[in-house]
């Protein structure tokens, strides 16, 4: 059986390490986890150029929407409130319009942290800036409280999961395509899954730091390469 194409869209690196020159990146454990699920990982090159964008996005059986730094806050109709983290227009306006691709071809995606993030605003949601229960989410172990019977929960096989938090921003308004699958206990939004769309769902945690050792985590990449097949 051909192994599906998952892309990952990646991004500018001024260098990297036996690298001339500038380089393009994306974070080694979101590849070791679509490879343990049985998916070929592959980096999409970031672009400005629509067509390019769309073109790529179809050639993919797959998305997963990695993290990263803060959405720029112009991105859905807000000015800046708080101290805002690694901020790139470029990265925003490419990652947008591969959400965007994906979501019009009906594509399998699964959106972290950052990714989440961008896969609402993408869906005219809005994002609050700076959490004020910040401590309790930034490079923490937290239990998360699923909807028992969401796509989130049956990939994970649990509906409390323990997971890794690296975060300061969270959806504040969630667009209307989406519904809340999974909450913090301060309230904060934690999975989202899409209305109508096959299997497009959002997790403001990091799977991929743990799924090395954590079946839980790990379901959410096995669950999306399923979906493709």
């Amino acid at each position: 059986m051909t192994m599906p194409l998952i892309g990952v869209p990646g991004r500018r690196a001024s260098e990297a390490n036996n690298v001339r020159g500038k380089a393009i990146s994306s974070g080694r454990m979101y590849a070791d986890a679509i490879h343990r699920a049985g998916g070929l990982p592959i980096v999409i090159p970031p672009s400005n150029d629509p067509d390019v964008i769309a073109a790529t996005i179809e050639r993919c059986d797959g998305i997963v929407m990695p993290g990263g730094g803060d959405v720029n806050p112009s991105c859905y109709g807000h000015t800046e409130n708080a101290e805002l983290r690694g901020v790139n227009d470029f990265i925003d306006a490419f990652e947008i319009a591969a959400v965007r691709a994906a979501l019009h071809l009906d594509l399998p995606l699964l959106a972290i942290c950052r990714g989440q993030q961008i896969l609402n605003v993408a869906l005219g949601g809005t994002l609050i800036q700076h959490l004020d229960t910040s401590d309790n989410h930034r490079d923490t172990m937290h239990s998360v409280q699923m909807v028992p019977g969401s796509l989130v929960a049956l990939a994970m096989g649990t509906h409390e999961p323990f997971i890794h938090s690296f975060h300061h921003q969270a959806i504040e308004k969630l667009a209307s395509d989406l519904t809340v699958v999974g909450t913090h206990q301060d309230g904060t939004i934690e999975a989202v899954q899409h209305n109508s769309n096959h299997w497009v769902i959002g997790v403001q945690w990091h799977p991929e730091d743990t799924a090395a050792n954590d079946a839980t985590q790990q379901g959410l990449f096995n669950a999306l390469i399923q979906h493709v097949r």
